[in-house]
Protein backbone atom coordinates (compact mmCIF):
# COMPACT_ATOMS: atom_id res chain seq x y z
CA UNK A 1 0.00 0.00 0.00
CA UNK A 2 1.43 2.98 -1.39
CA UNK A 3 1.70 7.08 0.64
CA UNK A 4 -1.49 8.19 -1.47
CA UNK A 5 -3.48 4.91 -0.86
CA UNK A 6 -2.98 5.52 2.83
CA UNK A 7 -4.08 9.07 2.71
CA UNK A 8 -7.19 7.98 0.60
CA UNK A 9 -8.34 5.24 2.85
CA UNK A 10 -7.96 8.11 5.68
CA UNK A 11 -10.27 10.70 3.96
CA UNK A 12 -12.80 8.20 3.08
CA UNK A 13 -12.94 6.69 6.41
CA UNK A 14 -12.34 9.98 7.68
CA UNK A 15 -10.04 8.27 10.53
CA UNK A 16 -6.54 7.88 11.50
CA UNK A 17 -7.25 4.86 13.74
CA UNK A 18 -4.84 1.89 13.83
CA UNK A 19 -6.19 -0.49 16.78
CA UNK A 20 -3.53 -2.41 17.94
CA UNK A 21 -3.98 -6.24 18.19
CA UNK A 22 -1.91 -6.73 21.72
CA UNK A 23 -4.07 -10.24 22.20
CA UNK A 24 -3.05 -11.44 25.35
CA UNK A 25 -5.11 -15.10 25.93
CA UNK A 26 -5.27 -14.28 29.54
CA UNK A 27 -7.51 -11.41 28.81
CA UNK A 28 -9.53 -12.33 26.19
CA UNK A 29 -13.18 -13.44 27.51
CA UNK A 30 -13.32 -16.60 28.97
CA UNK A 31 -15.90 -18.39 26.41
CA UNK A 32 -13.28 -17.81 23.81
CA UNK A 33 -10.89 -20.29 25.32
CA UNK A 34 -13.15 -23.67 23.88
CA UNK A 35 -12.73 -22.30 20.34
CA UNK A 36 -9.37 -23.98 18.55
CA UNK A 37 -8.09 -21.06 17.97
CA UNK A 38 -8.82 -18.55 20.95
CA UNK A 39 -6.26 -15.77 19.94
CA UNK A 40 -7.88 -16.06 16.37
CA UNK A 41 -11.19 -16.31 16.87
CA UNK A 42 -10.77 -13.35 19.70
CA UNK A 43 -8.60 -10.94 16.67
CA UNK A 44 -11.37 -11.90 14.15
CA UNK A 45 -14.33 -10.63 16.14
CA UNK A 46 -12.46 -7.55 16.65
CA UNK A 47 -11.35 -7.07 13.46
CA UNK A 48 -14.95 -7.86 11.70
CA UNK A 49 -16.55 -5.25 14.40
CA UNK A 50 -14.17 -2.05 14.14
CA UNK A 51 -13.18 -2.31 10.79
CA UNK A 52 -15.79 0.45 9.42
CA UNK A 53 -13.78 2.65 11.63
CA UNK A 54 -10.04 2.62 11.39
CA UNK A 55 -7.39 2.01 8.52
CA UNK A 56 -4.88 -0.05 10.20
CA UNK A 57 -3.86 -2.83 11.86
CA UNK A 58 -0.95 -3.41 14.47
CA UNK A 59 -0.52 -6.79 16.17
CA UNK A 60 2.39 -6.39 18.84
CA UNK A 61 4.36 -9.65 18.18
CA UNK A 62 5.15 -10.29 22.06
CA UNK A 63 1.56 -11.59 22.35
CA UNK A 64 1.95 -14.04 19.79
CA UNK A 65 5.64 -15.01 20.39
CA UNK A 66 4.77 -15.36 23.82
CA UNK A 67 2.36 -18.28 23.11
CA UNK A 68 5.38 -20.20 20.63
CA UNK A 69 4.05 -21.88 17.32
CA UNK A 70 0.35 -22.01 18.03
CA UNK A 71 1.19 -17.84 18.62
CA UNK A 72 2.69 -17.53 15.31
CA UNK A 73 -0.23 -19.23 13.96
CA UNK A 74 -2.93 -17.04 15.40
CA UNK A 75 -0.76 -14.07 14.23
CA UNK A 76 -0.50 -15.47 10.57
CA UNK A 77 -4.42 -16.40 10.33
CA UNK A 78 -4.71 -13.05 11.51
CA UNK A 79 -2.72 -11.13 9.35
CA UNK A 80 -3.98 -13.68 6.22
CA UNK A 81 -8.09 -12.74 7.29
CA UNK A 82 -7.29 -8.98 7.42
CA UNK A 83 -5.09 -9.34 3.60
CA UNK A 84 -7.97 -11.22 2.40
CA UNK A 85 -11.08 -9.85 3.52
CA UNK A 86 -10.40 -6.43 3.83
CA UNK A 87 -7.97 -5.22 1.59
CA UNK A 88 -7.86 -1.19 2.20
CA UNK A 89 -6.71 -2.04 5.96
CA UNK A 90 -2.77 -1.63 6.56
CA UNK A 91 -0.86 -4.17 8.54
CA UNK A 92 1.70 -3.46 10.55
CA UNK A 93 3.97 -6.07 12.07
CA UNK A 94 4.93 -4.31 15.45
CA UNK A 95 8.01 -6.48 16.05
CA UNK A 96 11.03 -3.97 16.72
CA UNK A 97 13.43 -5.79 14.57
CA UNK A 98 16.85 -4.15 14.39
CA UNK A 99 20.15 -6.22 14.03
CA UNK A 100 23.09 -7.17 11.92
CA UNK A 101 22.33 -7.04 8.10
CA UNK A 102 22.13 -10.07 7.38
CA UNK A 103 19.76 -11.19 10.27
CA UNK A 104 17.84 -8.17 8.99
CA UNK A 105 17.74 -9.60 5.70
CA UNK A 106 16.05 -12.98 7.34
CA UNK A 107 13.08 -10.76 9.39
CA UNK A 108 12.72 -8.39 6.38
CA UNK A 109 12.28 -11.91 4.28
CA UNK A 110 9.86 -13.23 7.11
CA UNK A 111 7.72 -10.17 7.38
CA UNK A 112 7.57 -8.81 3.56
CA UNK A 113 7.85 -12.55 1.51
CA UNK A 114 6.39 -15.04 3.75
CA UNK A 115 3.28 -13.59 5.88
CA UNK A 116 2.94 -10.34 3.53
CA UNK A 117 2.72 -7.08 6.05
CA UNK A 118 2.70 -3.62 4.96
CA UNK A 119 5.13 -2.37 6.97
CA UNK A 120 7.56 -3.74 10.25
CA UNK A 121 8.82 -1.36 13.40
CA UNK A 122 12.34 -1.49 13.45
CA UNK A 123 14.64 -0.40 16.16
CA UNK A 124 17.37 2.16 14.79
CA UNK A 125 20.18 1.46 17.63
CA UNK A 126 22.50 -0.21 14.95
CA UNK A 127 22.09 1.98 12.31
CA UNK A 128 22.15 1.84 8.63
CA UNK A 129 23.20 -1.64 7.59
CA UNK A 130 20.57 -3.03 9.86
CA UNK A 131 17.72 -1.32 8.38
CA UNK A 132 18.36 -1.40 4.58
CA UNK A 133 17.37 -4.69 4.46
CA UNK A 134 13.92 -3.99 5.14
CA UNK A 135 14.46 -1.27 2.54
CA UNK A 136 14.90 -3.68 -0.58
CA UNK A 137 11.17 -3.91 -0.54
CA UNK A 138 9.73 -0.75 -2.31
CA UNK A 139 6.49 -1.80 -2.11
CA UNK A 140 6.52 -2.03 1.66
CA UNK A 141 7.52 0.29 4.98
CA UNK A 142 9.92 0.46 7.72
CA UNK A 143 8.51 2.77 10.65
CA UNK A 144 11.49 3.50 12.65
CA UNK A 145 11.24 4.00 16.66
CA UNK A 146 12.06 8.10 17.17
CA UNK A 147 10.83 9.19 20.22
CA UNK A 148 8.43 6.43 22.34
CA UNK A 149 5.79 7.04 24.93
CA UNK A 150 7.45 5.36 27.72
CA UNK A 151 8.81 6.63 31.04
CA UNK A 152 12.27 5.47 29.87
CA UNK A 153 12.45 7.40 26.44
CA UNK A 154 14.07 10.15 28.61
CA UNK A 155 16.93 7.36 29.66
CA UNK A 156 18.69 7.51 25.85
CA UNK A 157 16.59 9.05 23.48
CA UNK A 158 17.03 12.99 24.68
CA UNK A 159 20.34 12.66 24.97
CA UNK A 160 22.16 15.48 23.02
CA UNK A 161 25.50 15.01 21.89
CA UNK A 162 28.30 18.19 22.09
CA UNK A 163 26.48 20.32 19.19
CA UNK A 164 23.05 20.26 20.94
CA UNK A 165 21.30 17.28 18.79
CA UNK A 166 19.19 14.95 20.72
CA UNK A 167 19.66 11.54 19.76
CA UNK A 168 16.25 11.28 18.47
CA UNK A 169 16.51 14.41 16.54
CA UNK A 170 19.95 12.59 14.83
CA UNK A 171 17.40 9.45 14.17
CA UNK A 172 15.37 11.28 12.28
CA UNK A 173 17.87 13.29 10.37
CA UNK A 174 20.49 10.47 9.52
CA UNK A 175 17.51 7.93 8.64
CA UNK A 176 16.26 10.17 5.88
CA UNK A 177 19.07 9.77 4.32
CA UNK A 178 18.06 5.93 3.49
CA UNK A 179 14.85 6.27 2.26
CA UNK A 180 11.93 8.98 1.49
CA UNK A 181 8.72 9.40 2.99
CA UNK A 182 7.32 7.05 0.94
CA UNK A 183 8.49 4.40 2.54
CA UNK A 184 9.67 5.44 6.14
CA UNK A 185 7.76 6.20 9.10
CA UNK A 186 8.31 7.06 12.66
CA UNK A 187 7.22 5.96 16.07
CA UNK A 188 5.96 9.12 17.79
CA UNK A 189 4.57 8.13 21.44
CA UNK A 190 1.50 10.12 22.09
CA UNK A 191 2.70 11.18 25.61
CA UNK A 192 5.06 13.43 23.93
CA UNK A 193 2.53 16.40 23.87
CA UNK A 194 4.25 19.92 21.92
CA UNK A 195 7.28 17.60 21.33
CA UNK A 196 5.32 16.50 17.93
CA UNK A 197 6.37 20.46 17.10
CA UNK A 198 9.94 19.68 17.18
CA UNK A 199 9.50 16.20 15.01
CA UNK A 200 7.20 18.03 12.70
CA UNK A 201 10.13 20.41 12.06
CA UNK A 202 12.69 17.13 11.21
CA UNK A 203 10.16 14.76 9.49
CA UNK A 204 7.12 17.26 8.14
CA UNK A 205 6.09 15.07 5.50
CA UNK A 206 6.42 11.59 7.22
CA UNK A 207 3.67 9.38 8.27
CA UNK A 208 3.88 8.81 11.89
CA UNK A 209 2.84 5.93 14.07
CA UNK A 210 2.05 7.63 17.47
CA UNK A 211 0.79 4.55 20.13
CA UNK A 212 0.37 5.75 23.61
CA UNK A 213 -3.76 6.89 23.09
CA UNK A 214 -5.92 5.45 25.07
CA UNK A 215 -4.90 3.15 28.43
CA UNK A 216 -1.37 4.77 28.67
CA UNK A 217 -3.18 8.46 28.46
CA UNK A 218 -1.85 10.04 25.79
CA UNK A 219 -4.11 13.10 24.51
CA UNK A 220 -5.92 12.62 21.12
CA UNK A 221 -6.35 15.93 21.13
CA UNK A 222 -2.68 17.34 21.58
CA UNK A 223 -1.50 14.30 19.14
CA UNK A 224 -3.70 16.18 16.63
CA UNK A 225 -3.16 19.92 17.29
CA UNK A 226 1.17 19.33 17.09
CA UNK A 227 1.29 16.21 14.79
CA UNK A 228 -0.87 16.63 12.16
CA UNK A 229 0.58 17.86 8.74
CA UNK A 230 -1.64 19.18 5.81
CA UNK A 231 -2.82 15.49 4.65
CA UNK A 232 -2.85 14.13 8.25
CA UNK A 233 0.13 12.33 8.32
CA UNK A 234 -0.63 10.09 11.73
CA UNK A 235 -1.70 6.72 12.46
CA UNK A 236 -2.97 6.53 16.00
CA UNK A 237 -2.76 3.06 17.85
CA UNK A 238 -5.21 2.21 20.29
CA UNK A 239 -4.75 -1.02 21.54
CA UNK A 240 -6.01 -2.20 25.48
CA UNK A 241 -8.94 0.66 25.34
CA UNK A 242 -10.87 -0.46 22.38
CA UNK A 243 -9.90 -4.31 22.40
CA UNK A 244 -10.89 -4.85 26.28
CA UNK A 245 -13.02 -2.74 26.66
CA UNK A 246 -15.68 -5.40 27.51
CA UNK A 247 -14.67 -9.04 28.45
CA UNK A 248 -17.75 -10.74 28.32
CA UNK A 249 -19.83 -12.37 25.19
CA UNK A 250 -19.88 -8.45 23.52
CA UNK A 251 -16.87 -7.28 23.44
CA UNK A 252 -17.26 -6.85 19.90
CA UNK A 253 -19.71 -4.70 20.20
CA UNK A 254 -18.60 -2.79 22.39
CA UNK A 255 -14.92 -3.03 20.71
CA UNK A 256 -16.88 -1.19 17.93
CA UNK A 257 -18.60 1.70 19.97
CA UNK A 258 -14.97 2.52 21.37
CA UNK A 259 -13.62 2.42 17.62
CA UNK A 260 -16.51 4.82 16.78
CA UNK A 261 -16.12 7.31 19.40
CA UNK A 262 -12.40 7.84 18.31
CA UNK A 263 -12.83 7.63 15.02
CA UNK A 264 -15.66 10.37 15.25
CA UNK A 265 -13.01 12.46 17.37
CA UNK A 266 -10.55 12.02 14.66
CA UNK A 267 -12.96 13.39 11.86
CA UNK A 268 -13.45 16.11 14.03
CA UNK A 269 -10.01 17.01 13.62
CA UNK A 270 -9.71 16.21 10.22
CA UNK A 271 -12.28 18.83 9.66
CA UNK A 272 -10.93 21.55 11.88
CA UNK A 273 -7.64 21.17 9.51
CA UNK A 274 -9.63 21.41 6.34
CA UNK A 275 -8.49 18.35 5.04
CA UNK A 276 -11.61 16.76 5.22
CA UNK A 277 -14.95 18.23 4.22
CA UNK A 278 -18.15 17.20 6.08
Amino acid sequence: MNKQELFENIWNKKSFLCVGLDTDINKIPKHLLTEEDPVFAFNKAIVDATTPYCVAYKPNLAFYESLGVQGMLSFEKTVTYIRENYPDQFIIADAKRGDIGNTSEMYARSFFDHIKVHAVTVAPYMGEDSVKPFLLYPESWVILLALTSNKGSHDFQFTEDANGEKLFEKVLRKSQEWATDEQLMFVVGATQGKMFLDIRKHAPDHFLLVPGVGAQEGSLEEVARYGMNNQCGLLVNSSRAIIYADSSEYFAATAQEEARKVQEEMAGYLLEKKIITA
